[in-house]
């Protein structure tokens, strides 16, 4: 049985969620007016409804964003949010907090978002056991740790592919909360892990200074999607419902062409998961768009050097060191060192010895000399970088693809006329019939060519082949009655409804199941579950003898767990003793002092404040 793969997009708005499709996303995610993990990133739902209707001329998807956790009060409104995400058909809605499944819920899947910090093969069986149709798996796993939940779970399994690494696991860092107030895990995320520290040790030595310590680079799985799929992930993810659309864009289409090569590869084994082949327009290069560096991470199941360190935020393409800097006024002209095609209005980059990042705009390129404004630690050897591509953005703008679903033409002849039949890639089909008399051609030949070159183009997002030309005696038919004819196909194939998404489930009944459920969230703490019992209501916890278990957002405790990551710091700085010093570290930033603790047993660090 073959495996479809997914390649499931972000989408700040409307806007960028239709040049996902048109590029090639499978599926896109997107907030609603509220709850979702990026604040600044909510949607009307009438904007959404738009979004899904484009979406399914595709058999794309659409997965709404309910992926923060909830207050006791806000249930009855997210209660009516999911009947609102399953009235424009949404195709699924992705949420963090359990309280949600002792609502009365519209039958739309639920996929357990990456918050619930899904690390195990027994948290995995949990949250399967609620009947999730899809888990999100934590980005810090290898492919053989998914390879073993996948073999232990009948759900799907989705999983990041690109995009921004959280230090923290996902769902459990409080270091926003701690620091300003705001709570990642409801959308409010100050992204202090892109910040810069002091680093000292146990015996107040300072190791590092200055540095964005606990920023990640980017995560690239591009050279791991066969063994990915073969471990059984069904959807690529890209992260990223906070970039721009150009990002996007260049993203998706470079995904796309290497899952697509993929599935050429191993047509027996992988299928697409919508239709539509997207033809023509810019080439990508994820190097033209935002990036602090690349790493595949964990998931060779190594460590490795994954700190961007120098910077939090993106300086783009690298392109060499500055050479032969001259002055004049408020300009200054200058080589790169690196033979690298520049333009006029290119972006570039270079950081200042404090580890701030200073832009400047080229003014002129002229045979090999770049222009730009004079800035006094502009200087020789000074590494730049490309953080604005002109001509690659125009490209991006000018040049887009055009995303067509392929149609089979079946042409035959009786009595009364022509009859056409027209079969879509996905298996809708439509019929039309041209009736005569018709003028007998005069040369058969030219008559064929001419009804296969007229039926053989594109029509709305369509594109028309003939297959089958089943004709006894060729009649002349002129080219304004097939392309009448093209379009007649291509509006009928409109007006069919595209096939549905949304699985039919049971709606639970909450006096029967609420108990259930509470149990089984409340059961979650024994397999270190973060964040899944918080905000079931007060009264089930009253109905069942449990005290509420309050989270700490809302009563913050001193020396709590503020992250556990994957990512150590020991490590990072070559000073991994295995275990056998784990005397803590500090990490220092304008008056706050962390403590960083080494749990050498799992291999992880811990902060504390």
């Amino acid at each position: 049985m073959q495996l479809k793969l997914e390649l499931l997009a972000p989408a700040k708005d409307k806007q960028i969620g239709i040049a996902a499709i048109d590029c090639g996303a499978d599926a896109v995610y997107i907030a609603g007016p509220a709850y979702g993990a990026r604040e600044a990133a909510g949607n009307s739902f009438d904007d959404i409804a738009e979004l899904t209707t484009y979406a399914h001329r595709f058999g794309a998807k659409i997965f709404l964003v309910l992926n923060t956790i909830l207050f006791d009060a806000e249930l009855a409104d997210a209660e009516a949010y999911l009947w609102e995400a399953y009235r424009i058909g949404c195709d699924a809605v992705i949420v963090q907090d359990l309280g949600i499944l002792s609502l009365n819920r519209p039958p739309i899947p639920l996929h357990a978002s990456t918050q619930t910090n899904i690390r195990t093969v027994e948290q995995a069986q949990f949250l399967a056991s609620f009947g999730f149709e899809r888990i999100i798996l934590a980005r810090e796993l290898s492919i053989d740790q998914i390879r073993a939940i996948r073999s232990h779970v009948d759900c799907e399994i989705e999983t990041f592919v690109h995009g921004a690494l959280c230090v923290s696991y996902s769902g459990a860092c409080y270091l926003s909360q701690k620091l300003a107030g705001r709570s990642a895990n409801r959308g409010c995320c100050i992204q202090a892990c892109r910040g810069r520290y002091d680093l000292e040790d146990a015996d107040g030595k300072i190791l590092a200074r200055n540095k964005a310590l606990l920023s990640l680079k980017d995560f690239s799985g591009l050279n791991h999607l066969e063994q990915l799929a073969n471990a059984g992930v069904c959807s690529f993810k890209i992260e990223g419902r906070l970039k721009n659309e150009s990002y996007v864009k260049n993203i998706v289409r470079h995904y796309r062409q290497a899952l697509d090569a993929l599935i050429e590869a191993h047509p027996d084994r992988f299928a697409r998961a919508s239709w539509g082949r997207v033809h023509g327009g810019f080439e990508p290069n994820p190097d033209y768009t935002f990036s602090r560096g690349r790493t595949p991470f964990h998931l060779d199941g190594k460590r490795g050097k994954w700190c961007s360190m120098e910077a939090g935020k993106s300086l783009g393409e690298p392109l060499g060191k500055l050479t032969q800097l001259q002055r004049k006024g408020d300009s200054a002209t200058f080589r790169i060192e690196a033979q690298t095609a520049l333009a006029n209005g290119d972006g570039l980059c270079f950081l200042r010895n404090n580890g701030e990042v200073v832009g400047l705009r080229i003014e002129q390129v002229s045979q090999g000399w770049v222009k730009t404004k004079n800035l006094p630690d502009l200087e020789n050897g000074r590494l730049l970088y490309r953080n604005y591509n002109l001509l690659f953005e125009k490209a991006l703008d000018k040049q887009m693809p055009e995303r067509l679903i392929d149609i089979d033409l079946l042409v035959s002849q009786d009595s009364e006329g022509l009859f056409f039949q027209a079969i879509s890639e996905e298996g809708r089909r439509a019929e039309i019939r041209l009736n005569g008399p018709f003028d007998p051609a005069r040369n058969e030949e030219l008559a064929q060519d001419n009804i296969r070159r007229q039926l053989g183009k594109k029509s709305g997002i369509y594109r028309f082949s003939v297959k089958e030309l089943n004709l006894v005696d060729y009649p002349f038919i002129p080219a304004a009655r097939l392309n009448e004819v093209r379009r007649s196909l291509a509006e009928a194939f409109d007006a069919l409804p595209a096939q549905p998404n949304t699985a039919v489930l049971p709606i639970p009944q909450p006096d029967t199941r609420q108990k259930e459920l509470a149990q089984k969230a409340w059961a979650a703490q024994s397999h270190g579950c973060q964040n899944l019992s918080n905000h079931l209501s007060q009264a089930l916890y009253e109905a069942l003898g449990f005290e509420k278990q309050v989270a700490y957002e809302l009563a913050p405790q001193a020396d709590a767990e503020l992250m556990r990551c994957k990512y150590c710091l020991r490590f990072e700085m070559g000073q991994c003793t295995r275990g056998k010093d784990r005397r803590p570290w500090y990490l220092i930033n304008k008056g706050y002092r962390l403590r960083i603790e080494f749990d050498c047993e799992k291999c992880e660090m811990v902060i504390r404040g």
